[in-house]
C-alpha cells in the first residue's frame, strides 16, 4: 500500500494535535504561566483533598455515596481509598445525570495527554461545548475529582470504568503499536487535504466511526479492505486487533470539531407541560384514593370466602389473578397490583397451612377498622417502599417465565428509585404543573444515562400508572398527598392530610325504581359491608351505582338474613322509599328461598311440593346430578350436597341446605385468617437507611480519628514480630480499615519501611493504599520483615 509520507514534526515528535476549541484567550493566559484560580482547595491526593473540607461538605459526599459510610471508615485516608475503589466509583457514576458524565468522559479525554492526569478547565469546556463548571462542582462534591493547582484531577478508578474509549473515541495516537508508529496522524492543518483525496470507501469507514463506536470490522477483501488499508496507511487508523482498526482518538475529536458528543446534555430536558387547578386534581385524586380503598375492602372479603391457593412457585395462579379481576370489575395489571399493595402492607400472606392459600391477615381487620386517612396512609407508604415491581406480572423477562402475583419473581428493589425518580421530578414543579409522561421519561432518561433505557422506560410508565390508581397523581400533575408521600412525612401527618383530601363517607343510599341503589358517597362501616353483601357494584365515580338482583339478595338470605331484615336495614339507610319493584324482589326471592333443600344422603332433595320434585327429574339440565326419586317427596343424588346445591342453582332453582337435624343451614362464609409465623426462614437482612443522623456520626468519628504519621517519618516504635503475628496483624488492620507500618525488604535485600493500609490478602500477596495515594499497591507477603500499628 503507498501513501503520502508522514509531516515531519519539530523535535522528531509524533503531529500533536492542540485541544479544538480553546479559545485565544486561553492560550494567552496558559503561555504567560498563568491559569484560573481553582473553586476548590489544591491538594495532592483524594485523601488530601477530604481532609480539607468541611463538615457540612463530607456530609453532602457521603449522602451522596452512601456505600462509603457503611462500615464507618477508621479516618479520612481509608475513606479516600474506599471511594476509590472500582465498584464505589461504578455506583457513584450510575447516579450521574448525563450531564454531568459527559463532564467526566470530557475530564478523562482532556487529561489523557497530561501524565500527572489533571486536565485544564478551559479544554474540558471546548469539549463540552459548554459551561462545565456547575458539573465539576457536582463530581468534586461525591468524590470523583479533585483539584490540584492545575486543575481537575479525576480518580484513578473513573478511567478505568469509563472503559478504553470515553465518549466513544479510539486509541490515543501515543499508544499505537510501535509497529505502526511510522503512519504518524496528519497535523489539523493538513487533514482536510488529505480528506479530499481519500477514496470512498475510506470517506465511508471515517463516517461510520467518527461518533463511535470507533472500532470497525475489516472484510479479508474489496473496497472496505482497501479503504481501512488507505486509513492506516495515512496514519487516520491504527489496527485493533485482526480484522478490525481503530479510529485515532485524536483524528475523530478533529472530525468532530473538537467536541466530545454529538448532542451535548449539560441541561435537563425540558418538560411539555400543561397547567391544571389543584383544587380538582386533589378532589379527582381523592376520589381515586377512595376507590382503592374499596377495592382493597373487596379483596380482602373476596378472599376470606375463598382464599386462592399458593403456587408452588411461591406466586398466585393466572385464573386467580383474572378471578379476582373479573370480581373487582378492574383490568388484569391493576387487579395485580391491588394485590401487591395489600402484601405490601401485611393485609394478605401466606397462611402457611399444609394447602397454603393467600388469606386475609389479622392485620386486615385492625387496618379496616381505622379512618380512611389511616387506611390510605398504610398503603401508600407500603407502596412507596415496596421492593416490588406489579408491572412484571404476566411478562416474560428477558425471555423467561412469566412473572407471577405475589411470587418472589416480582422483587426488583431498583424500583423504588424509579419511583423516588419520577416522583421527586413531579414534585420540583409548581403545583397544578401537568407534564406529559413522554417528557418525564426522557427527564428520567437523562438523569440516569447508564440505565437500561427500556427498562426504565417501562418502570417509569408502570409508576406513573401505578401513582394514578394510588391517588398521588390526577390529571398527570402530582397531588397535595403526592407531594406529602415523596417528602416521607410522619405517618399520622400523612393520614391527617388523607382524610381532609378523601371524600367523607356517607350513611346512605338513594333506592331508585330500577333496583338500583346510589351512594352518594364513600359507604364505610356496617353499612358499607351490608351493601356489598346485598349488591353489586355496576358503576364508579363521584356516585357510586348498585345494582340489587335475585343473586344478590339471595347471597345475603344465605348468609343468615330474612326478607324483612333487609328489607328493614335498606329502609333504615335510604333517604328514599324502598320501591315496591324492590320488595316484590325480596320478597320473592325469600319465599323460593329454601322451597327446595339439600342434605347428604350422599345428598337428598326434599321438597312438600310433589310437582317441584317432579319438574326438578324432567329437567335435562339436571341430568348430570342423576337424581333418582326415593319418596313421594324425596330424591337423592350422587354428588356431595355443596355441588348439588350449585347445580341447582345453575339450573335456575333456589334451593337451601338442609342440617342432619331437618333445620336450614345458615351460609356463612368461614372467616379464614393467616397465622402469624411461628418457625420461618429468617427475614432478609435490612440496613437502617444511610441518613443525615448516621452521616454526621460518620463525619464526627472521622474528625475524631488520631493524625496518622506522615508517610516516611520513623514509627513510633521498632517493628517487630514473627511472621505469624505480622500475618494476624495485618490481617486484622485489613477487618477494621487500620494503617499499619510494615518493614519491607527489595529484591536488593535493603529494608524499607512504609505507612500502609491494607484492603486485602490473598495469596501470599498484600494489597494495600500506601501513604496517602489513592492507588493500590502490591506486598510480597515473605517480604514483610515486621509491623506495628504505631
Amino acid at each position: 500500500m503507498g501513501g503520502r509520507p508522514p509531516r515531519a514534526v519539530p523535535g522528531g515528535g509524533r503531529a500533536a494535535y492542540p485541544m479544538v476549541g480553546a479559545c485565544d484567550d486561553d492560550l494567552m493566559q496558559r503561555r504567560r504561566g498563568t491559569t484560573p484560580r481553582a473553586p476548590h482547595p489544591a491538594a495532592r491526593s483524594l485523601a488530601d483533598d477530604l481532609r480539607h473540607r468541611t463538615d457540612e461538605q463530607l456530609t453532602t459526599l457521603l449522602l451522596a455515596r452512601p456505600d462509603l459510610a457503611r462500615p464507618t471508615p477508621a479516618d479520612v485516608v481509608a475513606l479516600a481509598a474506599r471511594a476509590t475503589t472500582r465498584t464505589s466509583v461504578q455506583r457513584a457514576l450510575e447516579r450521574l445525570d448525563r450531564g454531568q458524565l459527559q463532564t467526566v468522559e470530557a475530564l478523562v479525554v482532556a487529561a489523557e495527554p497530561n501524565r500527572a492526569g489533571t486536565a485544564a478547565v478551559e479544554d474540558v469546556a471546548a469539549l463540552l461545548g459548554g459551561d462545565p463548571t456547575e458539573a465539576l462542582d457536582r463530581l468534586w462534591s461525591v468524590g470523583l475529582v479533585w483539584w490540584t493547582s492545575s486543575g481537575p484531577h479525576p480518580v484513578r478508578a473513573v478511567t478505568e470504568v469509563l472503559g478504553p474509549h470515553p465518549g466513544g473515541l479510539g486509541l490515543p495516537a501515543g499508544e499505537v503499536s510501535s509497529e505502526y508508529a511510522a503512519h504518524t496522524p496528519p497535523l489539523p492543518d493538513d487533514l482536510p487535504a488529505l480528506l479530499a483525496e481519500a477514496p470512498v470507501a475510506a470517506r465511508a469507514i471515517l463516517d461510520t466511526l467518527t461518533w463511535g463506536p470507533p472500532i470497525g470490522a475489516v472484510p479479508p477483501s474489496g473496497p472496505a479492505h482497501q479503504g481501512a488499508s488507505w486509513l492506516v496507511t495515512h496514519g487516520l487508523c491504527a489496527p485493533s486487533g485482526i480484522g478490525h482498526i481503530t479510529l485515532v482518538r485524536e483524528v475523530g475529536l478533529a472530525l468532530r470539531g473538537g467536541r466530545l458528543h454529538r448532542e451535548p446534555a449539560l441541561q435537563a430536558p425540558a418538560l411539555t407541560d400543561a397547567q391544571v387547578d389543584p383544587a380538582v386534581a386533589d378532589r379527582v385524586a381523592g376520589a381515586g384514593a377512595r376507590d382503592l380503598l374499596g377495592l382493597l375492602d373487596q379483596l380482602g372479603d373476596l378472599w376470606t370466602a375463598l382464599p386462592p391457593r399458593v403456587l408452588r412457585s411461591g406466586a398466585l395462579g393466572v385464573r386467580d389473578l383474572a378471578g379476582l379481576a373479573r370480581s373487582l370489575d378492574v383490568e388484569t395489571a391493576q387487579a395485580g397490583w391491588l394485590a401487591e399493595v395489600a402484601l405490601a402492607a401485611g393485609l394478605i400472606a401466606d397462611d402457611g397451612e399444609l394447602t397454603p392459600a393467600f388469606s386475609p391477615t389479622p392485620e386486615f381487620d385492625v387496618w379496616r377498622s381505622r379512618s380512611a386517612g389511616a387506611r390510605w396512609a398504610t398503603v401508600a407508604q407500603a407502596w412507596w417502599e415496596s421492593p416490588r415491581a406489579a408491572y412484571l406480572v404476566g411478562t416474560a423477562p428477558n425471555g423467561g417465565a412469566t412473572v407471577g402475583a405475589l411470587g418472589p419473581e416480582v422483587r426488583w428493589p431498583a424500583v423504588r428509585g424509579v419511583r423516588a425518580d419520577v416522583l421527586g421530578e413531579l414534585a420540583g414543579l409548581p403545583a397544578g404543573t401537568a407534564p406529559s409522561a413522554e417528557s418525564v421519561i426522557e427527564r428520567l432518561l437523562w438523569r440516569r444515562p447508564l440505565g437500561d433505557r427500556r427498562a426504565l422506560t417501562d418502570a417509569a410508565e408502570a409508576v406513573l400508572r401505578e401513582a394514578e390508581w394510588l391517588g398521588a397523581r390526577a390529571l398527570g400533575t402530582l397531588t397535595s398527598l403526592g407531594r406529602a408521600l415523596v417528602d416521607r412525612v410522619p405517618t399520622a401527618e400523612l393520614a391527617a392530610a388523607a382524610d381532609a383530601t378523601l371524600p367523607a363517607s356517607v350513611d346512605h343510599v338513594l333506592l331508585q325504581a330500577d333496583l338500583t341503589a346510589i351512594a352518594p358517597g364513600p359507604l364505610d362501616g356496617a353499612l358499607g359491608r351490608f351493601m356489598r353483601l346485598v349488591s353489586d357494584v355496576e358503576s364508579r365515580g363521584g356516585a357510586t351505582v348498585l345494582r340489587l338482583s335475585g343473586e344478590s339478595v339471595r347471597r345475603a338470605l344465605d348468609t343468615g338474613w330474612t326478607a324483612d331484615e333487609v328489607l328493614d336495614t335498606l329502609r333504615d339507610s335510604s333517604r328514599t322509599p324502598v320501591p315496591q319493584p324492590l320488595d316484590y324482589l325480596v320478597r320473592d326471592v325469600a319465599r323460593r328461598h329454601g322451597q327446595t333443600r339439600v342434605g347428604a344422603a350422599t345428598a337428598y332433595i326434599r321438597s312438600d311440593d310433589e310437582a317441584v320434585l317432579a319438574a326438578l327429574l324432567a329437567d335435562r339440565s339436571l341430568a348430570r346430578a342423576v337424581l333418582r326419586r326415593i319418596a313421594p317427596t324425596v330424591l337423592v343424588s350422587q354428588a356431595d350436597p355443596a355441588t348439588l346445591v350449585e347445580v341447582l342453582r345453575a339450573g335456575g332453582y333456589s334451593p337451601a341446605r338442609e342440617s342432619f337435624d331437618g333445620t336450614v343451614v345458615v351460609e356463612r362464609p368461614a372467616t379464614r385468617r393467616a397465622r402469624p409465623p411461628v418457625a420461618r426462614p429468617a427475614p432478609e437482612p435490612t440496613l437502617s437507611p444511610v441518613d443525615a443522623a448516621l452521616v454526621r456520626s460518620v463525619v464526627a468519628t472521622l474528625r475524631n480519628a488520631p493524625e496518622r504519621p506522615v508517610a516516611g517519618a520513623a514509627p513510633p516504635v521498632t517493628l517487630s514480630g514473627s511472621p505469624q503475628e505480622t500475618s494476624a496483624l495485618l490481617r486484622q488492620a485489613v477487618s477494621d480499615s487500620l494503617a499499619v507500618w510494615i518493614g519491607y525488604a527489595d529484591s536488593n535485600g535493603r529494608t524499607a519501611r512504609h505507612l500502609v493500609r491494607p484492603v486485602r490478602i490473598d495469596g501470599g500477596r498484600v494489597y494495600a493504599v500506601s501513604g496517602e495515594s489513592d492507588s493500590e499497591q502490591l506486598f510480597m507477603l515473605h517480604r514483610i520483615t515486621g509491623a506495628t500499628t504505631g
